[in-house]
């Protein structure tokens, strides 16, 4: 399964990593894992980074391996930078108190006071 792009049916949140389990001697361990920045890009993301790192952040070797023009590497790394950068832009203090509303962890009371604050 890709997790990269995994979203709750029931709200539509990502999901998490809950386990982790060694396929040769099945020892597991149960928690709550967070999944990095890169693994929540799309898997085609992925690849383009592991190719531009592994070709020491050559373009031009990128224009090659992938037979795209210079500006469409430049686009796609651009892409993938607007998509890393989504991981770490904080939101807003009332944006946090509406999420909290929506998901019904507070009243519409409570809401107002905290925006007023």
């Amino acid at each position: 399964m890709d997790i990269s792009q995994a979203r709750c049916p029931g709200c539509g949140e990502p999901m998490r990593i809950s386990r982790l389990r060694c396929p040769e001697c099945q020892v597991s361990l149960d928690g709550d894992f967070e999944v990095s920045p890169f693994a929540r890009l799309r898997l085609e993301d992925q690849l383009f980074v592991l190719a531009f790192l592994r070709g020491h952040g050559s373009i031009k070797r990128m224009e090659g391996l992938f037979g795209i023009s210079y500006p469409t590497v430049k686009n796609r790394l651009a892409a993938v930078v607007r998509e890393l950068d989504r991981d770490f832009e904080a939101p807003a203090p009332k944006a946090r108190v509406l999420e909290r509303l929506r998901r019904g962890e507070i009243s519409v009371d409570e809401a107002l006071a905290d925006l007023d604050r």
